[in-house]
């Protein structure tokens, strides 16, 4: 699908919507055929199997992001394979559906904000594809597609969703909840909400030129307030019911939107263009290999035919 996919010209892509479900969306019914299957990455294992189908003439691919059951805390995810795989079987446009608590009184638990700046403040997880032997810096400034985010504003009007539009995400690295101190201390920086795994999600998306957005679904208050001295799970699982349902109700909306041709978004889906800093010559054969999804559009196919040279040499050996 993904060579398939390249050789179409982007304005005639047709759209393959990706969702990666947070806490309490580990499924979207509704869908038409739908089959879940598992798609093997070059970073690893993805946190669970794809979900594919079908609404209204739109294909969508959807991925819990902790695996069936929330087997995945938000350090132990493989954000790299689960970005991997939704590039390589051809998704055009990200929606990440993603739990968290608030950080301002207007931003009740239930409330769906489209956030629309991160701050990264994790340190214990891989944070790009590129590295020694393939180096790229793709801008962050603006993190999410407008388009997307337009999509979400109306489809939570029409739905009856209470949404806030515009926000920055703070993202911890977890699995605990911040201290009262911290909780204070985002707050005086004007963060919106809090959670832990929209990064480096949003910055891999980025590298693998995807247009993406975020729902951050409002659980709880963090610690800051006052008739919320500490975050229980208990609190945050009774909210996330209620925001699932929602999320379900949302994404088949902007599915709807969105419609089956896809529409581009050159500033992102060609960020790599000038995003890489490695001479020709000096790039890592290996590296190359796995980034034949993440960056195949860019990468001269004479330097793809070279990085396979070694491992075909390697096989002549042992015989």
């Amino acid at each position: 699908m993904l060579r398939r996919e390249q050789s179409e010209p982007r304005s005639m892509r047709k759209t393959i919507l990706g969702v990666i479900g947070g806490s309490g969306v580990y499924d979207i019914p509704g869908l038409e055929n739908p089959r879940w299957k598992s798609v093997k990455s070059p970073w690893g294992a993805p946190s669970d199997a794809l979900l594919f189908g079908t609404f209204k003439g739109t294909d969508l691919v959807f991925l819990p992001r902790h695996g069936r059951g929330h087997i995945q805390t938000p350090s132990s995810i493989n954000y790299r394979a689960n970005i991997d795989v939704l590039k390589r079987v051809g998704v055009t446009d990200l929606i990440s559906v993603s739990a968290c608590g608030s950080l301002k009184e207007e931003l009740p638990p239930g409330t769906f904000v489209i956030a629309d700046q991160f701050i990264d403040r994790t340190f214990a997880r891989e944070k790009s594809f590129f590295g020694p032997g393939m180096v790229a810096h793709v801008s962050m400034a603006h993190p999410v597609d407008k388009e997307i985010a337009n999509a979400l504003n109306v489809a939570c009007a029409e739905e009856g969703i209470k949404y806030a539009r515009g926000g920055s995400y703070l993202c911890i690295e977890g699995p605990q909840f911040s201290s009262l101190a911290e909780s204070n201390l985002y707050r005086s920086w004007g963060c919106s909400v809090i959670g832990m795994t929209a990064m480096p999600e949003a910055k891999l998306a980025r590298e693998a030129e995807l247009p993406y957005a975020i729902v951050a679904m409002v659980t709880d208050f963090d610690c800051w307030h006052p008739d919320h001295d500490h975050v229980t799970v208990d609190a945050v699982v009774k909210v996330m019911h209620a925001n699932a349902e929602n999320a379900r109700k949302l994404i088949m909306n902007v599915a709807q939107k969105l419609g089956p041709v896809h529409k581009p978004s050159p500033h992102i889906e060609t960020v790599l263009d000038t995003a890489i800093m490695t001479a020709p010559e000096k790039r890592d054969p290996r590296l190359i290999r796995k980034l034949d999804a993440i960056a195949d559009r860019i990468l001269p196919k004479k330097a793809s035919a070279k990085a396979k040279r070694p491992a075909a040499k390697a096989k002549a050996k042992r015989r």
